[in-house]
């Protein structure tokens, strides 16, 4: 063990006088580890960090919960055109669901792409409203931080009444209390009610920055017929239901009030939770594999790199290899002596590429507050390992032929 403890120290300082005597030549060479680490490794952690926040703004969804609507949140075989005819579901179809689909836990009919100009007290700001039934509260795990949620008594009527997100509370009423206020949202009085807790999100419109308001209050100024706004039906079915069966049942039922034949298509699709995040997991592996293919040519470049150093390493000491075998050193020494060197050569360059990594999180971390993003240990781990291996690979081969030289041809050559 000793024996080893000394070879790497010799061979680290072998490896800082080679950084020390050829700044240039190793810098460059050095450049391609850490560009390719820093590549690879950046993209890890911002696939990891977005990855994170998606599942965290998707936690509190049931995974088995159904959306109905003429859209299609997945590819589909159903050609544009003919999607295009699908008549939107209104809310007759949703009651119909309610009242005759078995084993529903809650559900919720919801227009979306709204928009409107929210004022009060002088101030105006554009807002996105999303307009629901009650029970989207539960479907969408909405918290509320003041006040509550519209009942069913409020949604059936469709009382003029709101719920805020965090930011536009804040935007509008900064300090003062926004509990049963009034404002002006589709230029008709309307009380707010509650606000709900801050999210934060990356991608804007989320549920911080939306007015959500009873979608019966909607239908009372907008077309919301089939040929109406953009409409859903949001399931959420009990717990243990075969969703096989559940679905099913659902199907014929919608299709038999659709007066749909037997040899026609649906004109509707079910959305399901699980396919949308079916569809964010291969999204997540696309983008980790670009990472990887971007920051592997790097890495091949700094291989590469490394190589020209032991090469140059093992030419400028051949005489010092001489003397060592002919002092008794074997083979196996000299090897491990120029792999060690190899190895930490590629460290460096590998430390560095997670340096950049962890200043730019940093930054970004300094900019926004929305988006967590984390260089987190098992990434570094993957960085230092990449490292490790580069290094491996591109010192083996000067390092076998340092291990083969002749001691008496390896002094005669070095003199």
């Amino acid at each position: 063990m000793l024996i080893y403890l000394q070879l790497l120290k010799e061979s680290f300082n072998f490896a800082i006088k080679s950084l020390r005597d050829n700044k240039l030549r190793t810098f460059l060479s050095l450049l391609g580890v850490t560009v390719g680490i820093f590549s690879i490794i950046s993209v890890l952690a911002a696939v990891d960090s977005l990855n994170r926040s998606i599942q965290e703004s998707l936690a509190g969804l049931d995974k088995n919960m159904i959306n109905i609507s003429k859209f299609s949140f997945a590819p589909t075989s159903v050609p544009q055109w003919q999607r295009l005819s699908f008549p939107q579901v209104t809310n007759q179809e949703y009651e119909f669901v309610k009242r005759e689909v078995p084993n529903i836990e809650v559900a919720a009919y919801q227009y979306y792409g709204l928009s409107s100009q929210l004022k009060y007290n002088g101030k105006t700001i554009s807002v996105a409203v999303s307009a629901a039934s009650a029970g989207v509260e539960q479907i969408s795990d909405i918290k509320i931080e003041k006040g509550r949620f519209y009942n069913d008594t409020e949604a059936n009527a469709g009382a003029g009444v709101t719920v805020l997100g965090y930011e536009i509370a804040q935007q509008i009423f900064r300090e003062e209390d926004p509990i049963d206020k009034e404002i002006r949202l589709f230029g008709k009085k309307i009380t707010v009610i509650g606000v709900l807790k801050k999210y934060g999100s990356m991608f804007g419109d989320g549920p911080d920055e939306q007015v959500y308001v009873p979608a019966n209050f909607i239908r009372t100024f907008m077309n919301t017929g089939a040929q109406g706004i953009p409409s859903a039906i949001v399931i959420k079915p009990k717990k243990g239901v075969d969703m096989a069966e559940f679905e099913g049942v659902l199907r014929q039922k919608f299709r038999a009030y659709r007066g749909l034949k037997p040899d026609e298509i649906d004109n509707f699709f079910f959305n399901k939770i699980s396919s949308l995040t079916e569809m964010i997991d291969n999204t997540i592996g696309m983008m980790n594999m670009v990472g990887w293919v971007i920051g592997c040519f790097s890495i091949l470049v700094g291989g590469f790199g490394i190589a020209n150093i032991m090469f140059v390493s093992v030419k400028e000491r051949t005489s010092l290899i001489g003397v060592q075998k002919s002092l008794g050193a074997k083979n196996q020494f000299i090897l491990f002596q120029f792999l060690f060197e190899a190895v930490l050569l590629a460290l460096i360059g590998g430390l560095f590429g997670l340096l950049f990594v962890w200043l730019l999180t940093m930054v970004i971390s300094s900019i926004t507050t929305e988006f967590n993003f984390v260089l987190s240990l098992p990434n570094i781990l993957i960085g230092l390992g990449i490292s490790s291996v580069v290094g491996l690979l591109s010192g083996i081969i000067p390092a076998s032929s340092a291990a083969r030289l002749n001691p008496v041809e390896a002094i005669r050559t070095g003199q």
